[in-house]
């Protein structure tokens, strides 16, 4: 029996962080990932400035809060991703 992730990635079904080499951040529910892009359901994007705060500032505040969606699918190009972590990985503080 194989198991329910077999061919979408480690983190499929997890909320993660997925920070790019850009401005732009998301947030959201890791659908499917590999060396071409990362797959996120229920999704919220934040631009680095925006509103005066930093990247880090707002996944902070993801990790208190969690996330607006503001897309129900994204696709990120693995070529601009810096990073993917979980967001439950994340010190709120």
């Amino acid at each position: 029996m194989g198991t329910f992730h077999d061919g979408k990635g480690e983190l499929h079904g997890i909320t993660v962080v997925v920070d790019t080499d850009g401005p732009i951040v998301y947030v959201g529910r890791c659908w499917e990932m590999d060396d071409q892009r990362i797959v996120l359901l229920d999704a919220d994007e934040f631009e680095e400035g925006k509103d005066g705060r930093t990247k880090q500032e707002f996944i902070r505040k993801a990790a208190q809060v969690g996330v607006w969606k503001k897309h129900d699918r994204v696709a990120v190009p693995g070529s601009i991703v810096k990073s993917v972590m979980p967001l439950g990985q994340v010190s709120p503080s």
